[in-house]
C-alpha cells in the first residue's frame, strides 16, 4: 500500500487505490469523521491549503485528514464527482459520498465547516471517549 505521511505531519498523503479503500474501510469500521483535500502538483491555490490545512489536522485530532493528487487517484476524484481544485469533501457514516464540499482556496470557510464538522461529529458520537483512527498504512 502506498502512502504517505511526513513525520510530525497529520495529514495522510493517500498514493494508491488499494491504499484508498484500506484507509476509507477503516475510519468506516472506527466510525472516524474524515476530511480529505484533493489536489494536484500543478494546482497554486491546492498548493496555497497545505499549510493550513495541517494546521486544522493538528488542531482536530479525531478527525482523519486525508490528502488526495487527482491525477494518481484519477478514479477515486471522479467516483466522488471531483472536478476542480482544491475540493475539500467530508464524509462521516457512508463514506461513498460526501456529507459537505468545499471547492475553491478559501481557508476560513474550511476553518469554519472543519470545526462545525468537528462538534457534529462529537455530538453524533454515541461514546465521547470513542478511539481515534488507528489504521496502520
Amino acid at each position: 500500500m502506498e502512502s504517505q505521511q511526513v513525520k510530525g505531519s497529520r495529514v495522510l498523503a493517500v498514493e494508491s487505490a488499494k491504499t484508498w479503500e484500506f484507509v476509507i474501510g477503516q475510519a468506516q469500521i472506527q466510525a472516524c469523521p474524515v476530511v480529505i483535500h484533493f489536489t494536484a502538483d500543478w494546482c497554486a491555490p491546492s498548493k496555497f491549503m497545505e499549510g493550513f490545512f495541517e494546521e486544522l489536522a493538528l488542531k482536530y485530532p479525531d478527525i482523519l485528514f486525508l490528502s488526495v493528487d487527482v491525477d494518481e487517484l484519477k478514479s477515486v476524484a471522479e467516483k466522488l464527482d471531483v472536478k476542480a481544485m482544491p475540493t475539500f469533501l467530508f464524509m462521516k457514516e457512508d463514506y461513498n459520498q460526501a456529507t459537505d464540499k468545499i471547492v475553491g482556496a478559501n481557508a476560513e470557510e474550511l476553518h469554519k465547516r472543519v470545526a462545525h464538522f468537528a462538534q457534529m461529529s462529537r455530538q453524533g458520537s454515541h461514546d465521547a471517549t470513542s478511539p481515534k483512527f488507528s489504521g496502520v498504512v
